[in-house]
């Protein structure tokens, strides 16, 4: 498999995931070569967290892992889709999916369930 032009996006190329027996979009993240290295490796959506600097395998903290089943190169090389099998929430507040809210009438609705309670799961 080609990897993405990691150069020509900055070093971090978009990664969309979605759910692979729904198709529901469950989040946007972002890979750096290493990410892209070892979730092609492991098995498991593997990311840069921009704001800690680091790498995070999804699920590590939470236990709501996705197990990739498929991975594909937009035409330009400088986005990601990952299929996956999401286990719990992918959102880090709680919810199935990252986009849990809906602009409405000018307003904003939370259309998503809460699966799970952050301040319980990620203890400072």
């Amino acid at each position: 498999m080609t990897a993405p032009d990691f150069e020509k996006a900055g070093g971090l190329v978009p990664v969309i995931v979605q759910d692979v027996a729904t198709q529901e979009v469950l989040m946007l993240a972002y890979m750096n070569r290493d990410a892209w290295e070892k979730t092609v490796e492991t098995g498991k959506a593997t990311y840069w967290s921009r704001s800690r600097k680091q790498l995070w395998v999804k699920g590590e903290t939470s236990g709501n892992v996705q197990q990739v089943r498929e991975i594909r190169i937009d035409c330009d090389s400088d986005a990601v889709l990952l299929l996956v099998d999401q286990q719990g929430a992918a959102c880090h507040k709680g919810y199935r999916t990252c986009f849990f809210s809906r602009l409405a009438e000018g307003r904003i609705d939370i259309i998503g369930e809460r699966l799970f309670d952050p301040e319980v799961v990620y203890k400072k």
